[in-house]
């Protein structure tokens, strides 16, 4: 029997594309955008001039304040310049470089020892300095969610393995090739956090990824994998916390408040590769798939290439393009233009046809239940929504909208296709305006 949350639903995992394709490189770009925000927190300064020379792995962007991660190089050349340019975000300034192929790597990329011999404040400063982030997409500084309030004592660290979303499989094929590293990076963040237990979560769609995990950790007595039912949101951090180890985080509650800290494998591999190498985080893994893409690839892709370079690569569009998304179907972000960079939390680039990016037209509610029935934080989203289209975000917040993990499974189960989702976020932002107003 494999664990699981309440709720939640089946959507197609449409992970044939990619799911058996090895990892390979991409082509370096021969330009790369390398915004200054690719993380939760506070945008990066820039410490590079226009005209400068830069090195792969070089800082060019300090962090400011303590909730951010500074933002380093990943091609060698110069500094064409520094303005704003779309990213999958939004608009946001950019050090724009010209690569001149030579491939220099920094002075300051060289390995950082071991974690036997490292000390937990070691392990935790080349995290921070490696500018690593949450790469299941969230893109929280690791660094902050390693440093817990003294009050909040961890014993569990959580590596979520799950890849719930449909169409990804990068985290899939990283615990393939590259198992060796992501318990290596788990050993480091329990270091960090002090803990003597960690978990791997991952669901039984990926039943080789599997069996690699529990080949890697077969001699980690403090490690387990932690086989779970195929559903969505299972990688949802409080629903893989329950799934693992069944204990329930509180409403408004973070998994720290029951002792657990959650990380992705891939920021784990990254970790890894950060201590071991010194290289810090200028590329990530990036499944390219959909029913446009001609061929679906698994690509190790350096942060600041564009789309469209990376879609080129593999054979570009083979019909025409409905919808390009970075991210799953789910809870990916659209993109306007393929003009954009590959960023830090970028787990995918989903390119969709015209029919499947056509959004059905909606009809009235007819009070069915089915969202309230799979949703896996026991919300009432009928109601949140409701009360959102009506402005009323007051009565939005009574019905806990701030509890929402904007999963989608609410707009994916409607039967009347409502905007739920997409009300629910408006209330949720409306909600949090009205309360930073309030704290000023």
């Amino acid at each position: 029997m494999f664990s699981t949350f309440r709720g939640g639903v089946h959507p197609p995992h449409r992970k044939k594309y990619t799911e058996h394709i090895p990892i390979k490189r991409a082509s370096d770009p021969k330009v790369a955008y390398i915004p200054l925000q690719q993380h939760i927190g506070a945008a990066c300064t820039p410490i590079v001039n226009v005209g400068d020379t830069v090195k792969v792995g070089q800082k060019i962007g300090q962090p400011q304040g303590f909730v951010s991660a500074p933002v380093h190089s990943s091609i060698s050349g110069k500094v064409k310049a520094i303005k704003e340019h779309p990213t999958p975000g939004g608009n946001t300034l950019c050090i724009i470089i010209e690569n001149d192929f030579k491939n220099e790597i920094h002075e300051s990329v060289k390995s950082k020892g071991d974690i036997q011999t490292l000390t937990k404040e070691e392990i935790l400063e080349i995290i921070k300095e490696g500018g690593i982030v949450g790469m299941g997409g969230a893109g929280f500084p690791t660094h902050v969610k390693l440093s817990p309030p003294k009050e909040k004592k961890i014993d569990t660290v959580i590596l979520n393995g799950a890849e719930c979303e449909p169409y990804l499989t990068a985290d899939h094929r990283i615990m393939l090739e590259n198992s060796e590293d992501i318990v290596y990076g788990l050993k480091a963040i329990m270091k960090v956090l002090d803990v003597n237990k960690g978990y791997i979560g991952i669901e039984d769609n990926k039943m080789d990824a599997i069996e690699a995990m529990k080949k890697a950790v077969k001699d980690e007595k403090n490690i387990e994998v932690v086989p779970l039912k195929t559903k969505y949101p299972q990688g949802a951090e409080k629903q893989l916390i329950y799934a693992c180890i069944k204990k329930e985080v509180p409403s408004g509650g973070l998994p720290m408040d029951v002792g657990v800290v959650v990380n992705n494998v891939g920021t784990a591999a990254q970790i890894a590769k950060t201590i071991k190498t010194g290289m810090p985080l200028i590329e990530r893994v990036t499944t390219v798939t959909g029913s446009c893409i001609k061929n679906p690839q698994n690509l190790i892709i350096k942060i600041g290439t564009l789309f469209k370079d990376i879609i080129d690569e593999c054979g570009g569009f083979k019909e025409e393009v409905g919808k390009v998304i970075m991210g799953g179907p789910m809870m990916g972000l659209a993109q306007y233009t393929l003009d954009v960079p590959v960023i830090k939390g970028a787990s995918g680039i989903l390119c969709l046809n015209k029919k499947e990016a056509t959004i059905p037209k909606s009809k009235s509610c007819i009070r069915c239940g089915k969202c309230v029935y799979i949703c896996p934080a026991n919300l009432q989203p009928l109601y949140i929504s409701a009360h959102s289209l009506k402005y009323n975000f007051d009565k939005s917040e009574e019905y806990k909208a701030l509890d929402c993990i904007e999963c989608g499974s609410c707009s994916f189960i409607c039967p009347s296709k409502r905007p739920l989702l997409q009300s629910i976020r408006v209330a949720k932002r409306e909600i949090i305006a009205k309360k930073r107003k309030q704290s000023k």
